[in-house]
């Protein structure tokens, strides 16, 4: 007996007993492990899809979810009965919702009538979230479909979600014909969609949108426009941009201070931290600003926090920026490092806290500036003892072994006062 006709006999026993992990196994050996153009398996496909949809049927999540891999790899033969398990509204909800996913894997056209039926008259938001997403899935040849359902309205909000799956420019043309549709939610999923395509039709479009009277439309404008840098310059981005910093809605001045890092450009800074500093800005938009002044990337942006900085009052403020200037990247890293020493040896308030403290240690151990160490090791005299163990951990990430070398000098050093001392001794007992 062939190796193929035992696994056949094997996988009949597993299926006979209800045996559906064996089955599983045997069909992968089958379909998955072999050639599928070996006659033995031409002969046996349509019972090897009767043995595979057994398991889609009866099957749990898990051994349903697998053996999709399998009916995929069976071909187009298995198109027809996905059909029928979505077509029948008496099945169980989460076979149908297995039947959907699976024919969007398939990409192929007979699938897309079915999923496009089911769209327009199913009631079950959930299974008709999952068809949408199957179409999707299908790429340039569910087009077509997705634009008729456009017309009309109980289907154009799925039309749109499946046709923002469709990375294609085929989907600019019927995305643009919705930007000024009624309903805000179908004007942000066109906008969103539009967003990722860098098409000269586009950007007219997001600029238009950012006066919309719906926030969810202008968050997403200002978010396209953010991932445009290369036009900051031809559509003065940041001047169009600004004034949504100042929005009703605080999401979408958010997204507006996410948009301006994304310019890299020194005006940009200088909108973030006036935002910043004004009494007005609620502390969400305040912390948003923080991290969006370490993104911009300029040296201006890093003088703006250390300003912000000294200005504040608010500790969550100052732990905050000690925080973000840890993940400033090259070529930047020496002069965050230089602003958070310059922070640790001031008389600034914050340096009374030990949260900011802990802070400072850490994002000089993530800047990696080697000038950190002393400050470092003049941080395991403090009385506070996580301060000492980010300290300690900051010396490792910064150069473990140049830091080792200076302690074990230092640990001889008599003339050094007492609580150094017994910070230091802590620092090599913990290496």
């Amino acid at each position: 007996m062939s190796n193929i006709n035992q696994l056949l006999v094997q996988a009949q026993t597993a299926h006979d007993t209800a045996d559906w992990s064996s089955l599983i196994q045997y069909l992968q050996q089958l379909i998955l492990g072999t050639n599928s153009e070996d006659p033995e398996i031409v002969k046996n496909r349509k019972y090897l899809l009767a043995l595979t949809l057994s398991i889609l049927e009866k099957g749990d999540f898990q051994q349903r979810w697998e053996i999709t891999k399998v009916l995929i790899h069976l071909g187009n033969i298995a198109i027809p009965p996905l059909i029928e398990i979505l077509e029948d509204e008496n099945a169980e909800e989460e076979l149908r919702w297995y039947a959907a996913r699976t024919l969007g894997e398939f990409q192929h056209p007979e699938a897309i009538a079915p999923l496009v039926e089911l769209l327009k008259t199913d009631e079950d938001e959930e299974i008709k979230a999952i068809a949408a997403t199957a179409i999707g899935q299908m790429g340039t040849v569910a087009i077509a479909a997705l634009s008729e359902l456009l017309l009309d309205e109980d289907t154009r909000l799925l039309a749109v979600r499946s046709l923002s799956c469709i990375p294609q420019t085929e989907t600019i043309t019927p995305l643009l014909s919705i930007v000024q549709d009624s309903q805000a939610t179908i004007r942000t999923a066109a906008i969103e969609a539009l967003s990722s395509f860098h098409d000269e039709r586009v950007p007219p479009v997001l600029l238009n949108a950012l006066d919309d009277i719906a926030a969810t439309v202008r968050r997403a404008a200002v978010l396209g426009l953010g991932f445009r840098p290369d036009l900051r310059q031809a559509l003065d981005l940041v001047t169009r941009l600004q004034p949504k910093l100042y929005d009703f809605n605080i999401d979408v001045c958010c997204a507006a201070a996410v948009s301006l890092s994304r310019m890299g450009s020194d005006d940009a800074a200088k909108h973030l931290f006036d935002l910043l500093i004004s009494p007005h800005t609620p502390l969400p938009l305040q912390l948003e600003t923080i991290r969006a002044l370490v993104w911009v990337g300029t040296l201006s942006s890093l003088e703006y926090l250390q300003t912000a900085f000294n200005q504040s009052t608010s500790e969550t403020l100052w732990q905050e920026i000690v925080t973000v200037l840890g993940r400033v990247q090259k070529p930047q890293t020496i002069q965050a490092a230089e602003i958070l020493l310059q922070i640790l040896q001031s008389q600034h308030p914050a340096t009374e806290i030990a949260n900011v403290k802990s802070a400072i240690a850490l994002s000089l151990g993530q800047l990696g500036e080697i000038q950190a160490i002393e400050p470092l090791i003049s941080l395991l005299a403090d009385s506070n003892p996580s301060v000492r163990l980010h300290a300690i951990a900051a010396l490792k990430n910064l150069d473990g072994e140049v830091a080792h070398q200076q302690l074990l000098q230092l640990a001889n050093d008599v003339s050094l006062i007492a609580d150094l001392q017994q910070g230091i001794a802590i620092a090599l007992a913990e290496w």
